[in-house]
């Protein structure tokens, strides 16, 4: 059974210092039992990087999405029952359940503040939490005029507790960096003036597990990042700029080898 100290001991080991701004992706159940469970490894992450530092998370809401994205032109019943049953987002909507425990988490704590947009915010709290969450474009959602720009002008790290780094969502903001990144559309319902309608952006495309897994492995070995093991779970923590310097190019080579 892990307890606060032993988490906190745990973050200390993998790196992380008080002041830092992290960006933590996790798995609870990687971790073993936890005494408090999520709750509990979140206040142990605000604990290891002290009043100064800053704790954020994905908090993606995946279904505020077209179901029927293929279809254009004026819906028959059925498409438009479906899409007429998309919720809006809101700053209280839980992050999607596909991400794990702790976003949630987070995101539920009194005096966290999140990104607005309708797909992929963003949940901080901590000292620089209003700085990080204040804008967010709706086009290229994790690019420079994000929570993840903010985060990288800030000297952020990524803290990866359990996961791989097709769960590290700092690689799409390397790919938005990129000159010639793969692209995709989102297109979700907001309110606007009162009026339910559908936006559709542009954005850097999903990566499935194609390239990300290998950049991240070899910027570890090129940065000689440790792996920290706190209960069962093998934790990295990355700095963001060393990263994305390597990340772009290398990200750019392996997506144009790809390509026809």
């Amino acid at each position: 059974m892990l307890r606060m100290a032993d988490l906190v001991a745990g973050w200390r080991e993998a790196g992380v210092e008080e002041g830092m701004a992290l960006m933590v992706h996790a798995s609870l159940s990687s971790l073993g039992r936890v005494e408090g469970g999520a709750a509990a490894v979140v206040a142990s992450l605000r604990e290891a990087v002290g009043p100064d530092g800053t704790v954020a998370v994905p908090a993606f809401t995946w279904e505020v999405a077209d179901p029927d994205p293929e279809h254009v032109g004026t819906p028959g019943p059925e498409v438009a029952a479906r899409r007429a049953a998309v919720p809006l987002f809101h700053p209280d909507m839980p992050v999607t359940r596909a991400l794990g425990a702790v976003p949630e988490a987070l995101r539920s704590l009194p005096g966290t503040l999140r990104s607005a947009h309708p797909q992929a915010s963003v949940a901080a709290v901590g000292a620089r939490a209003a700085e990080v969450t204040a804008a967010q474009s709706l086009g290229f959602a994790l690019g420079r005029t994000s929570p993840f720009g903010r985060l990288h002008d800030l000297g952020a790290h990524i803290l990866l507790i359990g996961v791989g780094h097709n769960r590290n969502s700092f690689l799409h903001y390397v790919e938005s960096l990129a000159p010639r990144p793969r692209l995709r559309l989102r297109r979700f319902p907001m309110e606007v003036a009162g009026e339910r309608v559908w936006i559709e952006t542009p954005d850097v495309g999903n990566d499935n597990d194609t390239h990300f897994p290998t950049v991240g492995a070899e910027f570890e070995r090129h940065a000689g990042i440790p792996e920290a093991k706190v209960g069962g779970a093998a934790c990295r923590l990355l700095p963001v700029s060393a990263l994305v310097d390597f990340a772009v190019p290398r990200l750019q080579e392996l997506v144009d080898a790809g390509r026809p």
